[in-house]
């Protein structure tokens, strides 16, 4: 089988963007951005997805805030995987996991259609509008912003919903990662 494999840059005024991907990896990743929180959930991302991932990034936080890094990386990585996909000959397409963490349930369902397309559950982000997002430096938003950018760019219809009573931004998104993990790895096989 053909390496699925890719290398994106991106730069900007405002960020500076690598990702080199193997999707048929063994979940082996070094994600460095100003983003703490990003870092780890994508650090499990790659993980659960067996995904190989090499991220640097950088973005200009004294002049402009968090978004456009948080933007540009989610741009970046769905740009990787459309290349490192190629036709897309023989992949399954669709991709489907729930993953639970304490009080949280995490659905995230993909079909890489061709068409971006993101549809998100408000409950979810409504769901950590306490402290936890301001220590994290890192809100929800951030997140929905970040998958709708990636979706668009890898060309995915995207769905995620959240069950939560946990008001922890950390707890809600790790599920979430985790979830999309699984199901872009099955999305990316190849049906025999």
């Amino acid at each position: 089988m053909k390496k699925r494999s890719a290398t994106v840059k991106r730069k900007t005024t405002e960020t500076d963007i690598a990702v080199t991907l193997a999707i048929d990896g063994k979940g082996v990743s070094k994600i460095n951005s100003p983003i703490g929180l990003l870092n780890h959930m994508l650090e499990l991302f790659a993980f659960h997805g067996l995904f190989d991932l090499d991220i640097k990034a950088t973005g200009d936080f004294k002049k402009v805030d968090i978004h456009h890094t948080n933007e540009d990386i989610g741009i970046v990585l769905g740009q990787a995987f459309k290349k490192a996909l190629g036709d897309m000959n023989g992949i399954r397409r669709f991709g489907s996991s729930a993953v639970p963490m304490e009080d949280v349930v995490a659905n995230v369902t993909i079909d890489i259609s061709g068409r971006g397309f993101l549809s998100m559950s408000d409950y979810a982000m409504s769901g950590a509008a306490d402290g936890s997002a301001r220590k994290e430096c890192y809100e929800f938003e951030y997140a929905k912003h970040f998958f709708e950018s990636f979706a668009k760019h890898l060309g995915a219809n995207l769905n995620i919903r959240v069950t939560c009573n946990n008001p922890d931004l950390h707890t809600t998104l790790e599920p979430v990662f985790k979830a999309l993990g699984i199901a872009l790895d099955q999305a990316t096989q190849i049906d025999p």
